[in-house]
C-alpha cells in the first residue's frame, strides 16, 4: 500500500467508499462522478501505477481484474445488455489517480467514439 494513494486507501477500507464486490486481491466501488447509471471503479488491493506495470509485474492480476468486472456487471443487473471496460494509462490516456483501475459502465447505451 502507498499512504500517499487515494485508491491504496480506498481498498484497504481507511477512506469510506461504497464497495459493491471485493475479493483477496480486488476492491470494487462505486464511482462518486458516475458517468453512466452503473459505473464501478476496480481497483487492485496492492499498489500498482498503471496497466504497464501491471502486465510486467504481475499479468494475471490484469485477469483478476477483467473477471471481477464480469462478476460484478452480473451484480449490476448488466450481462444481458451490455457494458463497457475501460481502464486509463498515463496523462495522455487520462489516467488521474496513478493506481491501476478499471471502469466499468453501464447501464445505457455506450456511444464510439469514447474521447
Amino acid at each position: 500500500m502507498s499512504a500517499d494513494c487515494l485508491f491504496c486507501r480506498i481498498a484497504a477500507g481507511a477512506v469510506p467508499a461504497a464497495r459493491v464486490y471485493e475479493d483477496d486481491h480486488v476492491v470494487a466501488v462505486l464511482d462518486i462522478n458516475p458517468q453512466a447509471p452503473v459505473h464501478v471503479l476496480l481497483l487492485p488491493r496492492r499498489h500498482v501505477a498503471d496497466l504497464a506495470d501491471a502486465v510486467g509485474a504481475d499479468p494475471a492480476l490484469v485477469g483478476h481484474l477483467a473477471s471481477a468486472a464480469v462478476r460484478v456487471a452480473e451484480a449490476e443487473g448488466l450481462s444481458g445488455r451490455g457494458y463497457r471496460l475501460l481502464t486509463n494509462s498515463g496523462a495522455d490516456g487520462g489516467q488521474a489517480v496513478m493506481h491501476l483501475h478499471f471502469h466499468l459502465l453501464g447501464g445505457r447505451a455506450m456511444r464510439w467514439p469514447p474521447g
